[in-house]
């Protein structure tokens, strides 16, 4: 007996239409596992594809193959040869080194983590609560959460279950955080169902200091009259903006949510390209996700009777938050974020929700465009003309002189290289942050090279009227 014989661990043939027509008994057994049936089209995704490549190229094909029978893992080196229409048409396989291995343990936190992502991208209404539930900070980017957004105004503070109908919850509020999380509700003003998502801020779950919540319609919103506000004039970006956002941002999600299924393998094994691929389809969804909030930023900045709320705004607190949001962005990337302390508060006039998108644009793009392990420096300060500054300055490349005097135009992109990747943005981020900026009656500049003291990286400094 020769060496290959002592290696074969199965033999099969398929005919001119690639039906596996014979095989061996572990090779069958792999067919019938993957959905096949003796005779019938080969099940096998991989070796399916090498035996059409052979039998189309008439060429012998030597390759490695992995398979899932439902169980485990199949492992092994397959030889496809090519039959000449005499013999059939069809190809021979012979299967060597043929391995079964257990699927390796899913790691928890790391899907635990990927959901948790996933429920982000998905959800209409975020707010920030702080550690016993009550409502600090809310946001919705829906028609129909502006009942639930007045509520909260109205009579801001309370528990956050305090505002919506929750099912099948009679305990009185508030019960523990984990008792509530995933928990199906109803908000006034809105037909939809929503999914409650209660995320624990800080390191210790069993105390933490506080939490992200998220609601997640189970449909997208729909208004018939969104389209009827169109003043026909070819304003591209409010027809996204009205329209086209609400009905494609759970689309979108699921999108994402499926790719990063596939790319974690969660669905069973998959080649490393097809992971691969996968993680690419969920980064343009991301991409495109980021996009559509954006164009519907846009909207609300240029509408002409566009209003910002005045309230004093602690800028450094502000930092902190945005520098936290941010905070798992730059670890991944080894980048620290250093904080300024001034002291005292650095109080400004201005709408906090609108500081912190500003800031958060700000501190996300120097991430984006720094290089591993550099650091950004986020200082807040108060001058003697009656502003209040904060500004955000990394070690990346930088911007040319020549691109400062249009950095902030719409559509225009950093004039740099993105060290992590993120090279595709809309070019509307900095464009809507100066307009939020000069609405609440400050500005957004970039630092240039002459003026600055330093001679590397980028540098925004946010400037509004002091308290």
């Amino acid at each position: 007996m020769n060496r290959q014989q002592s290696l074969l661990a199965a033999r099969g043939l398929t005919d001119d239409r690639d039906r596996l027509i014979t095989a061996d008994e572990p090779l069958a057994d792999l067919h019938e596992a993957c959905g096949g049936a003796l005779p019938g089209t080969l099940a096998v995704p991989e070796l399916l594809d090498l035996v059409q490549q052979g039998r189309r190229m008439g060429l012998r094909i030597a390759r490695e193959f992995n398979a899932f029978d439902g169980e485990e893992m199949v492992t092994g080196f397959v030889r496809i040869h090519p039959l000449s229409d005499e013999e059939g048409g069809g190809c021979e396989l012979l299967v060597e080194n043929w391995q079964r291995t257990p699927l390796p343990q899913t790691n928890s936190q790391e899907l635990g983590e990927r959901m948790d992502a996933i429920d982000r991208a998905a959800a209409e209404i975020t707010a920030r609560l702080d550690a016993r539930q009550q409502v600090q900070i809310v946001s919705a980017s829906v028609a129909d959460a502006a009942e639930f957004q007045s509520a909260i105004s109205k009579q801001p503070g309370k528990v956050w279950s305090d505002y919506v109908e929750l099912h099948e919850v009679a305990h009185h509020q508030p019960l523990h955080w984990r008792l509530l999380d995933g928990t199906r509700c109803t908000l006034a003003g809105s037909e939809r169902e929503w999914r409650a998502r209660l995320l624990p801020i800080g390191p210790a779950t069993a105390s933490p200091r506080g939490f992200e919540l998220l609601l997640i319609a189970d449909e997208p919103f729909v208004s018939s009259d969104l389209l009827e506000n169109i003043d026909g004039e070819g304003e591209h970006s409010r027809l996204v903006g009205s329209a086209l956002t609400p009905v494609l941002r759970q689309p979108i999600a699921r999108i994402i949510a499926n790719a990063e299924t596939i790319r974690t393998r969660l669905a069973g094994p998959l080649r490393a390209e097809y992971s691969e691929y996968a993680g690419h389809i969920a980064a343009a969804g991301q991409h495109l996700s980021g996009m559509l909030d954006d164009l519907a930023d846009l909207e609300v900045v240029e509408a002409a009777d566009f209003e910002i709320a005045s309230e004093p705004v602690d800028l450094a607190d502000a930092a902190s938050r945005a520098a936290g949001i941010l905070g798992v962005r730059a670890q991944d990337r080894a980048i620290t974020v250093e904080l300024s302390d001034p002291g005292a508060p650095v109080t400004g006039k201005g709408e906090f929700r609108r500081v912190l998108q500003i800031l958060i644009n700000l501190i996300g793009n120097a991430i984006a465009y720094s290089p591993e392990s550099s650091r950004i420096w986020v200082t807040s300060s108060a001058s003697t003309d009656g502003t209040v500054t904060v500004s955000v300055r990394d070690e990346g490349p930088g911007i040319d002189a020549a691109q400062t005097a249009k950095i902030f135009e719409k559509f225009e992109r950093l004039g740099r290289d993105s060290d992590g990747g993120n090279d595709s943005g809309s070019g509307l981020g900095l464009y809507i942050s100066r307009k939020l900026a000069l609405a609440m009656g400050g500005d957004l500049e970039v630092v240039t090279p002459d003026s600055a003291d330093h001679t590397t990286g980028a540098e925004f400094r946010l400037t509004l009227p002091a308290e």
